[in-house]
Order: C-alpha cells, then structure tokens, then sequence
C-alpha cells in the first residue's frame, strides 16, 4: 500500500523499519481480501490490524503508552497519568475481595503494568490479603514490559504475578481490564438511502485500502459479509436507531462476546471495566451520524484507519447497555455502572492525595493536577464509564454508593 494514500498531512511519517512493518501487514490482508473475493467485514481488518502475530498493533513491538509524541507513544491512559488512579482502585478492588471471600485477582491488557503494579502496592500497603495477580495479555513484548515494570516498582510482590496464555474455565477474585472493551474489533454498519448496509474493506486499484459496503440481510447472515458462520445482522440493534438519513454505527460482537466468557468463567468475585463510551440511547443518538470509530497516532487522533495498519490505535467507544445485558445474560450480577469521577470519587481519590503534604509542591501540584484530569467532566471524569459485575457480593461497594447510573442502561 502506498503509505502516503492515506496520510494526513499533520501526522508525522515513521521510521522506514516501521514502515516496512506495516507494509508486511498491508501486504498480508491484500491477499487475505483477495482470498475473500474482494471484500473483508470491517470487524476482520480492524482484528487485524490490531492483533495478527508480530505485525499489529498490540502484537508488535512498537510503543503505544505514555505522556508525548516526543516518547514515540500514541496515547495516555489514567494509570499512566497518576499513580493515584491504581492506589484509589485498588481500595475498591480490595473492599471487593473482602465482599466476596476471595484472594486473587486477574488483570486483562495490562500495558506497561503500571497499572498492575500500583494496585499490588497499595494493596500491600493497606494489609490485604491476596494470593495472585494473574494477567492476561497476548503481546509477548507488552509482557516483557510488564514483568520489568513490576520487578523495578514491585520487586517483593512480583511472585505472586503469573501470565496466562488462556482463560481458566472458573474463577474466584476480582477481575479488572481498563480500556480493554474499547480496543476490541467492531462491526461496522451504514444506512444509505434508508437502507442498512455492513462496511467492510476492499481494496482500489491504487492497492488502497477503501471502504466498500454491501447490503445487510436481516435475519441471517446470507449476503451480509458475516465474518463468522451463522453471524446475523443485528436488526434490533440498527431498527432501533432513529429517522431514515444516512447514518454509520458500530455493533460490539466481539466486547459482548467477551463480557459474557469473563462473567461466565467468574464463579465468585467481581468483574470491573472502566472504558469511554456511553449507554445504548447516547451511543445511537439520531445526531451521532458518524459513529465513534476513531484512531490514535503520536497522540493525535484522527478517523482514518487505514492509515500505517499495525502502527495506530484503532478504537470505538463501548455501548454499556449492551455490555450490561451481556454480564446479565451470563448469569452475573450488576453491581453499578457510574462515572469515573463518581467512581473515584467514592474510592476516596480525595484521601489518596491529601497523603500528599501539601507543602511539598514539586510532588503535591503536580499529583492535583492529575487527579483534576482523572476527574474533571472536561477531561476523562464523565466520558469514561465504570460497570462492574458480580457473584456472591450482597449489596453493591462504597464506590457505587452515590452516582450510580445503572437504570439508565
């Protein structure tokens, strides 16, 4: 593919040994569409483009977390931006273990394992009792990162962390995965003059990666471009949005998919995702013509996902009414769904700073200014969502106490 086809002009260019990754991709899902007959389902190229072994994105070595471009980073996440993101959730995760009567935790996509290693820390420091920290992530050199991160911040707890290559069938403890729905592949959907077509990926005679749609069949997957047999057109999903205009939405097969195996498999515990998105009303809102698909490159974000595949972020936000019925289904419980404002708010983020001396400004103003971010309706407070799931917790915690939004899912 000719990487500048799809290159918006204030994006900077890769490195040539990048660039040539990404070709080795291109070049890989060129025969794979032309295997197909010409066309691939949005949702295969966006797994892809993210996952194949060794090329994309969270298979392959290139760095996706941190604070600047300058890093060679895509984008920041909340454990990344403060230490007090994981030391406040680790006292719901811990007051969860309590709840429960179980001793093990389970991370899902633990990036550089900051994350990982504040909540172990802080629950050292509160004098919990925990017996592992299982993580879940496919990237090899993501788990490299993980195990130098904890052996440097967590030296003394980092024998009770193991890797998992897959899912045990049963689980007892708590369950956390923060920006991991968002980062699964969506099906991706278009209303053209009325009628419903699925979106997938076909390719010019440039050798160009480009949209291509066919019309959706209800019922079944016949003539849908399904990418699994028996996968259907989600005709309740897409009836239900409004007027007949043109108008792109995302479905979440894969998310709902994933929510149902780790309710399923949590026989005791809790389960919490913290992602953005919104619930089913404001995801498909009349207004929202475009969808939420959006990419992430060199912290800029932007709408083209063809562009360097295997070197960008490719995300949309997560629908929780559908995630919430999909935990349901499963047999779980919902234990709330709020705000990360609100969330932190009643974990007592306010506490975790003022352990800070204020008098220490070097360390106090920059550790406020992070938790404003964390916080703020502006910034990740109100756009980011917390919906936890649970078995043999009575009750609901003390951080969905107030604020609790769950009747509007």
């Amino acid at each position: 593919m000719n990487p500048k086809a799809h290159e918006p002009d204030s994006l900077p260019v890769p490195e040539p040994a990048a660039l040539a990754q990404s070709e080795a991709l291109a070049a890989s899902l060129r025969a794979e569409i032309a295997a197909a007959g010409g066309w691939l389902p949005f949702e295969r190229y966006m797994e892809r483009a993210l996952y194949a072994p060794g090329l994309g994105y969270y298979s392959g070595g290139a760095r996706k977390f941190g604070l600047f471009a300058a890093d060679g980073s895509d984008f920041v996440t909340a454990p990344e931006l403060s230490p007090l993101f994981a030391s406040t959730l680790a006292r719901a995760l811990a007051e969860a273990l309590a709840a429960s009567g179980t001793r093990a935790l389970m991370e899902f996509g633990a990036g550089t394992g900051k994350l990982a290693a504040g909540i172990l820390l802080a629950l050292d420091a509160l004098g919990v009792a925990f017996d592992s920290y299982a993580i879940v992530d496919l990237s090899g050199e993501l788990r490299a990162r993980q195990r130098e991160t904890l052996e440097a911040s967590a030296p003394h707890l980092v024998a009770r962390v193991t890797w998992l290559d897959a899912l045990p069938a049963q689980f007892e403890g708590v369950v956390i995965g923060n920006e991991v729905l968002d980062a699964m592949p969506v099906r991706l959907f278009a209303r053209k003059d009325a009628v419903w077509h699925e979106r997938g990926v076909a390719v010019n005679a440039q050798g160009a990666f480009v949209f291509s749609d066919r019309p959706a069949v209800s019922g079944g997957s016949e003539g849908c471009g399904c990418s699994e047999p028996g996968a259907h057109w989600p005709e309740g999903v897409l009836a239900g949005i409004e007027g007949r205009d043109d108008y792109v939405a995302e479905t979440h097969d894969a998310a709902l998919a994933f929510t149902r195996t780790v309710c399923t498999m949590l026989v005791r515990g809790a389960a919490f995702f913290i992602d953005y998105g919104f619930p089913n009303r404001e995801f498909y809102h009349p207004q929202r013509v475009q969808g939420t698909l959006m990419c992430h490159y060199r912290h800029r974000a932007h709408d083209d996902p063809f562009l360097y595949p295997g070197l960008q972020d490719i995300t949309a936000h997560v629908e929780f009414t559908g995630i919430a019925q999909a935990g349901i289904d499963a047999g779980a419980d919902l234990l709330g769904y709020t705000s990360q404002a609100r969330f932190l708010m009643n974990a007592g983020i306010t506490d975790v700073l003022s352990e800070i001396d204020p008098g220490d400004v070097a360390r106090f103003l920059p550790a406020a200014n992070a938790v404003q971010k964390l916080v703020s309706e502006s910034e990740m407070g109100e756009l980011f969502k917390v919906i936890a799931f649970s078995r043999g917790i009575d009750g609901t915690l003390a951080a969905f106490a107030r604020g609790d939004r769950s009747h509007t899912l």
